[in-house]
């Protein structure tokens, strides 16, 4: 962890069908991450226990809300198609994320 609320680590990208016609791809924070952010965003947390991040990943940068998992046992955050098509990101890359807890840093 950088300053405080935010992180950096590697991840790889993995894919969630919801319905036949829907998929999302994510990555999975580590659990220690995860653990941090839980203890600082505890009080900031929205519907569904997601926290407003901003996000880095290669050149991109944009704001998102990271999701408790119960499945995999932390957060994960959701990689939108625009991010995976500008960074050239595939299924199963490995990425560097920088992820910055929004309603600490403002």
């Amino acid at each position: 962890m950088g300053r405080a609320g935010t992180f950096s680590f590697d991840a790889e990208l993995w894919l969630w069908e919801a319905r036949r016609t829907d998929s999302w791809t994510f990555v999975s924070l580590p659990t220690d991450v995860a653990d941090e952010i839980l203890d600082l965003a505890g009080p900031f947390t929205r519907g569904f226990g997601s926290v407003r991040v901003q996000v880095t990943v290669g050149r991109t940068v944009w704001r998102t809300s990271i999701f408790p998992s119960a499945a995999a046992r932390t957060y994960v955050l959701p990689v939108k198609r625009a991010v995976r098509k500008s960074e050239g990101l595939a299924v199963g890359d490995v990425v560097r994320v920088r992820l910055t807890l929004v309603d600490l840093s403002e």
